[in-house]
């Protein structure tokens, strides 16, 4: 009876290790995220503007990393994404493309077929899961066609708004909303414009200050910038195009 106590305790404490490793904030949520003191909106709305025309320069090309063909890729590449680089997602999206060239030939995969093409991509089992519940959907609710709408999107297993972002701005051209990942979440905070480190509520802010034709390119624009120059660890403040409007220019640990 010990025994089996004192394993109990093991997995308990092995679970909760796992949950709070997958449930932690997004990069950057932690850190302080304070609006520029004595700002008002409108003032927020010019600097907003000056940033994004300055990272525009930066990357004219700025567009989804993502590789795909048609909106139907472009949902299962997103939820392959999390927790995972695009460049990988790319790599494994040729094998994924042959294996599932359809929503109808996903929805009638067995589990362990999805695990074995995306394994790659990490946290396979739970991917594969929301991959064929999607799909599923996609058949059962719309006729084998990815919807292009956000509250038909989210209604999808395994699409939440973001994804629907991502999907109704680069697959349809239509903007609906800012996708909000862990860049987005990094450099929004960063750059003084949101004080709230919940996706949702990051999204309603930078909507307020981006036009409604910036919403998809805001997005693009910030996780490049992510990528490149205001990274996690180490923000290279020194050769950022955006340092004269950034509040956090110089910050600790910067270079």
């Amino acid at each position: 009876m010990a025994k089996k106590t004192t394993t109990s305790k093991a997995s308990s404490k092995t679970t909760t290790k796992t949950a709070t490793k997958e449930s932690l904030p997004r990069d950057g949520a932690k850190e302080p995220r304070k609006l520029p003191k004595g700002e008002s909106f409108e003032e927020r709305k010019e600097r907003f503007q000056k940033i994004f025309k300055a990272l525009h320069k930066e990357y004219p090309d700025a567009k989804c990393a993502l590789e795909f063909n048609n909106p139907y890729e472009l949902v299962a590449a997103t939820i392959l994404s999390a927790q995972c680089t695009d460049k990988r997602v790319n790599m494994v999206m040729p094998d994924f493309r042959k294996a599932f060239p359809s929503a109808k030939a996903l929805a009638n995969a067995e589990p362990a077929e999805i695990e074995e093409v995306i394994k790659s991509t990490g946290f396979y089992r739970q991917k594969a899961k929301s991959l064929k519940s999607m799909a599923s959907d996609i058949m059962e609710k719309f006729g084998g066609h990815v919807p292009d709408t956000m509250e038909e999107l989210t209604t999808l297993r395994g699409v939440g708004r973001k994804t629907a972002n991502v999907v109704l701005g680069d697959a349809f051209g239509k903007a609906e909303g800012i996708a909000v990942d862990t860049h987005v979440t990094r450099l929004s905070g960063r750059l003084g414009l949101t004080e709230h480190s919940e996706p949702e509520k990051i999204e309603q802010d930078l909507m307020k200050l981006a036009k409604p034709s910036q919403w998809t390119l805001t997005a693009h624009e910030l996780i490049l910038h992510g990528r490149n120059i205001c990274i996690a660890q180490k923000p290279k403040c020194s050769q950022c195009a955006v340092a004269e409007y950034c509040p956090s220019a110089g910050m600790p640990g910067s270079i």
